[in-house]
C-alpha cells in the first residue's frame, strides 16, 4: 500500500507491455490480499490509456473475482468495446498468476452542455472538527501504517453520533481525501485516485445497525462489486463528504450507496458496492476471499 500521495502516484503510472496490455506494480503491504480500490484504480487507468483524450469516464462498474496476490505485478488487458461520437466503453480484465482476479467496465463520455440538478449536501461538522481513527496509529514509533496515504475524519454512523432515522437504519458518513498534494492534472489522475480511496470505509454502513465495524472478529467481510458514477470533476487531495446508506443486507451479502460531496457542496460522484458479510461464530483466520 502506498505511504503517501507520491508513491499513490507511482501505483497509478501503468507500464505500457503491448497494445491494450498494461501491468501495474505492487507495494509493501502486510495485508493478505490486493486492496480493491488500487486494482480498480489501475484498470481505470489502464481503460483511460486506450481513449482518446477527448472523453471523460463517467462510470465504471466492476467485479472481484479472485484475491490478488499484493507480491505478484498485475497485468491489465483491456478490449475496446465502442468508440462512438459521443461515447468509448473499454473493458479490462486484471489477472495474475495465468488467473482473471478482478473485471472492470468502464464508459467515457465527451463533455456536452445539459440540464443540471442535484441533491443538497447533508449538514455535517468541518473535517477539522471530526474524529481521527488514525490519530492512536500515525507517528506510533514510525511504524508502517497501510492506510497513510489518506486522511480519514469519521463523522457518526447509525450505531453512534449520527441522530437516529427509522427509515434508514444503516448510515455512516466520513471525510476523507489523499494525504498530501497531487498534481493539478491530468483530471483522470484525481478520478483513478477517488477511485482507490472509494473501496474505504464503504461497508461499514451495512454493519453500523448491527452494532459491528469493518475489521471486527465477528463477520468475513469481502467486497463482490464496486461501481462509481462521475459527476463533476473533482480533486482528490481535497476534503471530499462519504454520505453512505446501506438500504439492506440479506443473505450474508450488504448493499451500500453513497453520495460524495466535495465540501463546497458539489455532489461530484455517486458510488454503490455489494459485499459479502458473513457471520462468525468466533474470530477466524482470513477466509482468502477477495476484500
Amino acid at each position: 500500500m502506498p505511504r503517501d500521495a507520491d508513491e499513490l502516484l507511482d501505483l497509478l503510472d501503468l507500464e505500457t507491455i503491448d497494445d491494450n496490455l498494461f501491468r501495474g506494480s505492487q507495494q509493501p503491504s502486510n495485508l493478505v490480499r490486493v486492496f480493491g480500490g488500487q486494482v480498480a484504480a489501475q484498470a481505470l487507468v489502464a481503460a483511460d490509456r486506450t481513449v482518446d483524450d477527448s472523453y471523460v469516464v463517467h462510470s465504471l462498474h466492476s467485479y472481484f473475482l479472485q484475491p490478488g496476490d499484493t507480491k505478484a505485478r498485475i497485468v491489465y488487458d483491456v478490449e475496446r468495446l465502442r468508440d462512438g461520437r459521443s461515447f468509448a466503453t473499454r473493458r479490462v480484465l486484471a489477472r495474475q498468476h495465468g488467473r482473471p482476479i478482478f473485471a472492470l467496465t468502464a464508459d467515457f463520455h465527451r463533455p456536452e452542455p445539459g440540464r443540471d440538478h442535484q441533491d443538497l449536501m447533508p449538514e455535517v461538522p468541518a473535517p477539522e472538527d471530526c474524529i481521527d481513527p488514525q490519530a492512536l496509529i500515525r507517528g506510533r514509533d514510525g511504524e508502517f501504517n497501510e492506510w497513510d496515504a489518506v486522511d480519514f475524519r469519521y463523522i457518526g454512523s447509525s450505531h453512534d453520533l449520527l441522530p437516529p432515522d427509522p427509515e434508514r437504519p444503516g448510515r455512516q458518513r466520513f471525510w476523507l481525501k489523499v494525504a498530501g498534494q497531487l498534481p493539478d492534472g491530468p483530471p483522470l489522475l484525481h478520478t483513478a485516485a477517488f477511485t482507490w480511496l472509494s473501496d474505504m470505509t464503504v461497508m461499514g454502513a451495512a454493519l453500523a445497525p448491527h452494532g459491528l465495524r469493518l475489521g471486527g472478529p465477528h463477520t468475513l467481510v469481502a467486497s463482490l462489486d464496486h461501481t462509481v458514477w462521475f459527476h463533476h470533476p473533482l480533486r482528490a487531495d481535497e476534503w471530499l463528504l462519504y454520505d453512505q446508506v446501506s438500504p439492506v443486507a440479506s443473505g450474508a451479502r450488504g448493499l451500500v450507496t453513497a453520495r460524495v460531496f466535495s465540501r463546497d457542496g458539489v455532489l461530484v460522484a455517486s458510488v454503490a458496492q455489494e459485499a459479502l458479510l458473513r457471520p462468525l461464530d468466533a474470530p477466524s483466520e482470513d477466509s482468502g476471499e477477495d476484500a
